[in-house]
């Protein structure tokens, strides 16, 4: 497995896209590959695309690619879908819609599967980012699934943040109240030649004028045209990638970017810590039956969750002592 790491690096697609369909697996040894290449992280711009199923966020990632491949820079992208109930796989496929891009050895695109994640992100995104960054990518862009006020957990792995609204959907400001609002970096108004537009913009204008931003950062709104006007929809979005530009350089000179990085690695250091102690600990009870038995406790309510968490921690952690460093 270090050997596909070691492959990826040096820009091997194949090797890259097998070591991200092993993390998805949960394969024994990819803790391997990820030991090895993570020194040599860290360089990449991660954008994390979010906002209600419909908002066009798969089209806007395209155009996107274009843009950036335009001013020069490689792209990778982790477009993360719904799970498929039959296959476990990725359910949408997003690389069908960035087919334009298959032949440009600057871009990788990857669709990967929630696998039931909450959030919106699937557990192996963070690791996924790690190899499109060793692959040298200049920007990482990461599209989320859409699934409303979840999708907040894209803040653990994304320096910037899109939230993508469209007019006409009906709930575009419960979108903002339900957390995107405070997460967002760049508000983009897509397909704004419908109708409804104008009052989108004033509303989330007037929702940003009653927010308080303590890093200086005022999120700005960027319109975007309707796809079927290439040449308005892809001035449009080089505007938004010059927005994006322009806030990670904000992020940098402000000291923000390590902040940031702070929270992406303490959110790694939990999820790296859910994979070793609890996952196990699951497996342990599932197995053995004990998990299914302590359910029934707690339907019958012979148990409260609490409890049973105190002596499942008692029988793995405290008698063992794992829980001393």
């Amino acid at each position: 497995m270090e050997e596909l790491g070691k492959r990826a690096m040096a820009g091997d697609v194949r090797a890259a896209s097998r070591l991200i369909r092993n993390m998805e697996d949960n394969m024994p040894g990819t803790e391997a590959a990820i030991k090895h290449i993570f020194p040599f992280t860290g360089k990449a711009h991660v954008i994390g695309i979010t906002g209600s199923p419909g908002a066009g966020k798969s089209t806007l990632t395209d155009e996107m690619i274009a843009s950036y491949r335009n001013k020069d820079k490689t792209v990778g992208v982790m477009a993360v879908d719904p799970t498929s109930p039959f296959t476990g796989g990725a359910l949408l496929g997003d690389r069908i819609r960035m087919q334009r891009h298959a032949e440009d050895t600057g871009v990788f695109v990857r669709s990967m599967a929630t696998r039931g994640a909450m959030g919106g992100l699937s557990k192996a995104v963070g690791d996924g980012i790690h190899v499109l960054d060793v692959m040298g990518k200049d920007v990482i862009i990461v599209e989320t699934v859409g699934v409303g006020q979840q999708e907040v957990e894209i803040i653990n792995h994304a320096h910037t943040i899109i939230v993508v609204l469209v007019p006409g959907m009906g709930d575009e400001v419960q979108a903002l109240k339900a957390g995107l609002m405070e997460i967002a970096d760049i508000f983009v108004i897509n397909k704004a030649d419908r109708e409804g537009a104008a009052r989108l913009h004033k509303e989330t204008l007037s929702m940003l004028q009653m927010g308080k931003f303590e890093n200086g950062w005022i999120p700005p709104i960027v319109s975007v045209e309707s796809v079927s006007e290439p040449i308005s929809f892809a001035q449009s979005v080089g505007v938004l990638t010059d927005k994006i530009d322009e806030h990670y350089q904000y992020l940098i000179k402000s000291n923000i970017l390590a902040t940031r990085s702070h929270r992406k690695a303490t959110a790694e250091i939990y999820e790296s810590l859910r994979a070793a102690i609890l996952a196990p600990i699951l497996d342990d009870l599932a197995a053995n039956g004990e998990l299914e038995l302590m359910v029934q406790k707690i339907m019958k309510r012979e148990l409260d969750p609490y409890s049973l968490a105190e002596l499942v921690a008692e029988k793995y952690l405290i008698s063992h002592d794992c829980l001393k460093v």
